[in-house]
């Protein structure tokens, strides 16, 4: 086997580590008749160079003879750390790159002492689940990307609106209740952007969504919040939005308003895990 050296990324590695990572989704997805999660090779150095920058995400890259073939993500901003995305270069594929970069990932969660570690697995890729599982990742969640134009509807008796810093406390709240632990820093993170919004009903906020898209997630009491959410974006930031496939009013109810479903995920957890008291759309991270 090929002498593989980890180490520590910068923001330096984005362009290399992103063009990687457009080619192995790209190739990944091409061989399942399934569109690429990066689009082009820009998207991915844009999201990559952003990752990079992040100083509650941790970086490893892989090199072979001074290299780079791969790279994987460790974000560490809140009690439940996520892994994502992790990719190796088609050529260097077989090498056991992966599974030393998942490792490696996991290793860092637990010296931070994270109580769980999440991720969300390409479902058709099989090979990415079996690597899970042998790591001590449990199947929690069928999920269902979709996409579509956005819905322009608004339900009575739920207001949509901007969420501010005001609110993380209510957000926080509702989550830890739902979930059992919040997402205090990735909320804050999507305040500071102006991508969150909450839903009030009745006498409080009952929803909230950092985005509506691939790196968003959201949670409500019902679904009537998430169905609120969806109404009222704009756009489906990336491939789409992440909706449990076994939430079968929700998804229903996004069917037969047109969008459609592009490609099947699973929600993987080790550590902590809840099942949900409430609503809720994963991201593409957890």
């Amino acid at each position: 086997m090929k002498n593989t050296v980890l180490r520590p990324g910068t923001t330096g590695d984005a362009a290399l580590c992103g063009r990687i990572a457009h080619e192995a989704f790209k190739t990944i997805a091409e061989q399942h008749n399934f569109p690429p999660d990066f689009p082009s090779a820009d998207i991915a150095v844009s999201l990559l160079s952003m990752v990079l920058s992040r100083a509650d995400v941790h970086s490893v890259i892989a090199e072979i003879d001074n290299r780079v073939v791969g790279s994987n993500f460790l974000w560490e901003g809140d009690t439940i750390a996520a892994v994502g995305p992790i990719t190796v270069a088609p050529a260097a594929q077989n090498e056991s790159i992966g599974r030393r970069l998942m490792e490696r990932v996991l290793e860092r969660a637990f010296a931070r002492q994270h109580v769980g570690v999440r991720l969300v697995q390409t479902a058709y890729h099989s090979r990415s689940l079996s690597l899970y599982t042998k790591l001590g990742f449990r199947a929690r969640e069928p999920l269902s990307v979709l996409q579509g134009q956005p819905l322009n509807l608004a339900l009575p008796g739920y207001r949509v609106r901007s969420a501010t810093l005001h609110d993380l406390d209510a957000c926080n709240e509702l989550c830890f209740n739902v979930h059992g632990h919040n997402r205090r820093s990735e909320l804050a993170h999507a305040i500071a952007d102006g991508t969150a919004r909450v839903v009030e009903h009745g006498n409080g906020i009952t929803g909230y969504t950092t985005n509506v898209g691939f790196l968003g997630h959201a949670v409500g009491r019902t679904n009537e919040e998430i169905k609120a959410l969806i109404g009222a974006t704009t756009t489906f930031a990336g491939p789409g939005f992440l909706l449990p496939t076994r939430n079968t009013d929700l998804l229903a109810w996004c069917l037969t308003r047109g969008l459609r479903i592009v490609q099947p995920m699973t929600l993987m957890s080790r550590g902590l895990y809840q099942k949900p008291a409430g609503a809720f759309l994963s991201s593409v991270l957890y």
